[in-house]
């Protein structure tokens, strides 16, 4: 498994929030760029970047995000509010493969017509909570459920399903294994796992269940996972 560290922006800070919802930060930090290199040079092979202004429809990060490219040399993946295909190609310009969730989980075609132009630089993501599909910054349930959506996207050449487990996101409490191991048996493509991973006892689940990548925010960034135990390992 390849566990990715979480780069989250909010007002140009890297943040670590819980549940999503601003206001309640529990990591603040100053230049997202120089985040982002550390963990580079802690080891990490891959970094997960999300614009949560750009999720909540309240600006962007660009510059930020551009920094970031700047400074690291590992592979980078960016999400938030990328709706259109004008911003799904200012960032892939970039070099970064991109992260679509309530664009794509509304208009299936979109993200067909996206993925079939950029193969393997796509990766759909699938925020669910209580079941449903979160869309619009977590803001909204999808009507879709993740059978039709995970069945309707089955043959596109992604580069992997984001599954995001808002009920326990960020908040330092351990994985839903039942949750998840539902997912796994559904989902066709390479899973990246997000949202309530806690410790190495989590990751190993994950590797159980058969899970290919990892997402970690509060758990690196508060110490509960050190970067030397995962990223050793994986070397």
């Amino acid at each position: 498994m390849i566990v990715i560290p979480a780069v989250d922006i909010l007002g140009g800070r890297a943040v670590q929030l819980v549940g999503g919802k601003p206001g309640t930060e529990k990591i603040s930090l100053p230049d997202p760029w120089s985040v982002a290199k550390s963990w580079e040079d802690k080891g990490a092979e891959r970094l997960h970047v999300v614009d949560l202004d750009a999720a909540m429809s309240n600006g962007d990060n660009l510059s930020a995000i551009s920094s970031i490219v700047d400074h690291t040399n590992v592979q980078i993946e960016v999400g938030g509010g990328i709706r259109t295909t004008e911003k799904a190609e200012s960032l892939l310009e970039l070099g970064v493969d991109i992260v679509v969730g309530t664009r794509a989980v509304m208009d299936i075609k979109w993200l067909k017509d996206l993925a079939d132009s950029y193969p393997y630089r796509v990766i759909l993501a699938l925020d669910v909570k209580k079941g449903m599909i979160q869309v619009k910054g977590w803001k909204e349930s999808s009507p879709e459920s993740l059978e039709s959506i995970l069945r309707n996207t089955s043959e596109l050449p992604l580069k992997g399903v984001l599954h995001t487990n808002v009920d326990v996101e960020g908040q330092n409490k351990g994985i839903n294994v039942e949750e998840t191991e539902s997912f796994r048996a559904m989902c066709p493509h390479p899973i990246i796992e997000s949202g309530g991973i806690s410790s190495k006892s989590d990751i190993a689940l994950l590797e159980k269940i058969g899970i290919e990548f990892a997402v970690v925010g509060m758990a690196i960034y508060t110490g509960a996972i050190m970067p030397e135990d995962i990223w050793r390992k994986q070397k």
